[in-house]
């Protein structure tokens, strides 16, 4: 079975935008660089210019100003300690749980498979099963009023 990888030129500007938050929140993550100079290096990207960079700005100092509090939201559906948790992983739930908190205008659909689909993407193998579970898992306290309105299929609590 081939991997289903989404095609660059069909990637919408928030995409492009989780994807350069993504690669921020590693730097930020594995090498405690501050968040001013990844956001430098970040913009000189190529095709950085292709992305919401309104919504990466927010993803990126939004994640990193709360990360403690995002820590704290994810830390009790965990199996491991949060310091064996990839940083790819990390970083792609921090933008999921941040979408869920702080992102109305994002339904939860989007924010839970944008992330999951970045640990696709960047991460491990299994990676984007772990970001799966624990999103899952925040959906009904996050959002619970989009939660309870999905099909009871679509819901794994």
């Amino acid at each position: 079975m081939t991997q289903k990888t989404r095609k660059t030129a069909t990637k919408s500007e928030r995409s492009r935008a989780r994807e350069f938050a993504l690669q921020a929140l590693y730097q930020f993550l594995v090498g405690q660089n501050a968040a001013e100079d990844i956001d430098e290096f970040t913009r000189q990207l190529s095709g950085f210019h292709k992305a919401d960079s309104a919504h990466y700005d927010a993803l990126l100092h939004g994640c990193i100003e709360i990360g403690a509090d995002l820590d704290a939201l994810m830390r009790p559906l965990l199996d491991r300690p949060l310091p064996e948790i990839s940083p790819i992983e990390r970083a792609a739930l921090w933008i999921g749980i941040y979408e869920l908190l702080r992102c109305p205008d994002i339904p939860l659909r989007v924010a839970l498979n944008e992330s999951i689909e970045l640990s696709k993407e960047f991460g491990g193998t299994d990676g984007h099963k772990y970001v799966n579970a624990v999103l899952n898992g925040l959906a009904p306290k996050l959002r619970p009023v989009e939660f309870a309105a999905l099909p009871a299929a679509t819901q794994h609590p």
